[in-house]
């Protein structure tokens, strides 16, 4: 009997053991995926600005598995996602509604993010937004999309700048493309005028229109900021930045 319970009362202590020590590993894995999860950049604002520079990046906002960005460190207080760029003329930006969803281009370049990745972005705060047009800036104290039920929605609002605020009429607009005719027009502005943005009937801003290098004389197809320039003048170079407030 003695012999009987001491076995049975080290078998029972082996276990504990055992036990613990399964429960300390777990502990620590929870602590290495948690410690990991808060190394990883929901955006360009969570970058170290004293050691990153202005690149590509992987974030991952909250709910999904990341994605790559261009993140603007050194400019402009750093900290901007870029969701539009345009500077040669090199991408083709009159596409249709899928690839305006996912997103196209070199992020080292022109490129548009993808609007399903800006509804993921602007869903986790409140997001400002920055339009660099060469030597003119628009920016917005609120900027955010919607989801695609939405038709990707815009709230843009708040401006301050030198360029003219030519995104008042946009503000809670929904998206258009060359085959999904969103507007408010009784005709495609999309089709109409050779881009994918928020129309209203039709635009005092056209970002992705055709790259028409400056002066044209076709009307509002080419990249327009009507405040600034008109509808017969294609800008040459496009940013377009939002950050975290």
């Amino acid at each position: 009997m003695k012999r009987e319970d001491s076995y049975h009362n080290v078998v029972v202590e082996d276990a504990l053991i055992l036990d613990l020590r399964e429960q300390e590993k777990s502990k620590h894995k929870d602590k290495e995926l948690e410690e990991a999860k808060l190394k990883r950049p929901s955006d360009c604002m969570d970058l170290d600005k004293s050691t990153s520079k202005s690149g590509i990046y992987k974030i991952y906002p909250e709910n999904t598995s990341g994605f790559n960005v261009f993140c603007e460190i050194e400019e402009h207080g750093g900290g901007w996602t870029v969701i539009q760029r345009r500077i040669n003329g090199d991408i083709n930006f009159f596409r249709d509604w899928e690839s305006f969803k996912r997103g196209f281009g070199n992020m080292n370049g022109e490129h548009w993010l993808g609007n399903e990745h800006l509804n993921q972005l602007t869903s986790q705060g409140t997001y400002m937004s920055d339009f660099e047009n060469i030597k003119r800036h628009a920016v917005y104290n609120t900027f955010s999309v919607g989801s695609e039920t939405s038709g990707y929605k815009l709230d843009v609002t708040g401006y301050s700048g030198d360029a003219g605020d030519a995104m008042e009429s946009h503000n809670g607009q929904t998206f258009s493309t060359m085959d999904k005719d969103n507007d408010v027009y009784k005709d495609n502005c999309a089709e109409q005028f050779k881009g994918g943005w928020w129309y209203d009937k039709c635009y005092f801003s056209n970002l992705n229109g055709f790259y028409l290098k400056g002066s044209h004389s076709t009307y509002g197809d080419g990249v327009n900021w009507y405040q600034w320039k008109g509808n017969n003048y294609s800008l040459k170079t496009t940013t377009m930045m939002i950050r975290r407030t």
